[in-house]
């Protein structure tokens, strides 16, 4: 069980508004969204995982390129389609 303290009022309200829209009762909504985001990787977890790709991509021989190459074929790109974006 959990009791969460010190939660704004508007906050309160803006949940038990979604919990209604969604046709159920606060709790639930609460604990379903506490599921979502418990199951969602952190941010730390995923820029982890993102180095360990890269990594596996270099010992593969993999190029990555730079920022400015992605930039410049960004740019080419715009340029190629008349800059409609």
């Amino acid at each position: 069980m959990i009791y969460i303290r010190d939660v704004d009022d508007d906050v309160i309200e803006t949940l038990k508004h979604r919990a209604a829209e969604a046709r159920m009762s606060l709790s639930a909504y609460a604990a379903q969204q506490l599921t979502i985001a418990a199951r969602r990787p952190s941010n730390a977890d995923v820029m982890r995982r993102a180095r360990d790709l890269a990594a596996a991509r270099r010992d593969r021989g993999a190029v990555t390129p730079t920022t400015e190459e992605i930039a410049e074929a960004v740019r080419a790109d715009r340029d190629r389609d008349g800059g409609a974006r």
